[in-house]
């Protein structure tokens, strides 16, 4: 436990040195070079820039800290699940369209869970987000409520490169950034926050394998108050 704490404290640090240090530095050049109102407003933007990811980073950490301590259980209440998907697909939208990549969502009919509606907008809007970053222009990102009486799959799929069998566990892990994620926005958190918000819920986070990206999370629509969740590699030899 010492070590793997150790571990987290090192990451943290490691994440947090590398946009201070960029923020201080642009800052210090901008006080010696900066020679027009517009090259300092430049200066000011890219040091406010790397303090915002520093705080993304520390938002995020206390967001996870908060969900796997179970204090937002207090907030649950009956949420509309396709009002949440129609929701992140108007948000993601103009995004995707940036890229030139096709994004579509489909719903069979009205699904109503039980669970706070802040942290399932969260979830699925992770997914969409993590789908249109890593699908390359000219592909597709597929957002599906797929329904029975009792359960629901939201599923998220796209064109882009998947994950493998061997990182299915490691990006769940904070701050995991694989090759392919190295030259991408992003602080390696995401994936842990939607791992934990359905582990809270009660759901099941399912993780395919290529070709293409695909990950589902299995909702139960029959009772009030989370389950047991059945681990991601479980799940996705289930599926």
């Amino acid at each position: 436990m010492i070590n793997a704490l150790t571990g987290v404290g090192n990451d943290i640090a490691h994440d947090l040195r590398t946009p201070l240090t960029r923020a201080r530095l642009a800052l210090e050049r901008g006080r010696t070079h900066a020679a027009t109102l517009e090259q300092l407003h430049e200066v000011v933007d890219k040091a406010v820039a790397g303090i915002d990811q520093s705080l993304a980073i520390v938002t995020a950490l206390l967001r996870l800290a908060e969900i796997e301590n179970n204090r937002r259980m207090a907030g649950f209440g009956d949420v509309a699940l396709d009002e949440i998907l129609r929701e992140v697909c108007d948000v993601y939208e103009p995004i995707a369209e940036d890229k030139n990549v096709a994004l579509g969502v489909a719903i069979d009919r009205k699904v109503q869970v039980w669970g706070d509606r802040d942290l399932l907008f969260e979830t699925v809007a992770n997914l969409v987000d993590n789908a249109v970053k890593f699908t390359p222009a000219g592909g597709m990102v597929r957002l599906e409520l797929v329904s029975t009486d009792k359960t629901a799959f939201v599923r998220v799929s796209d064109t882009g490169p998947g994950i493998n069998e061997q990182e299915r566990e490691a990006v769940l892990r904070r701050f995991y950034r694989s090759d392919k994620m190295r030259h991408t926005p992003g602080v390696g958190l995401g994936l842990s926050l939607v791992a934990a918000i359905v582990k809270l819920h009660g759901f099941r986070l399912i993780i395919c394998p290529p070709p293409g990206g695909r990950v589902e999370i299995l909702v139960s629509t029959g009772a009030k108050g989370p389950r047991p969740s059945t681990s991601p590699n479980r799940a996705s030899r289930e599926a």
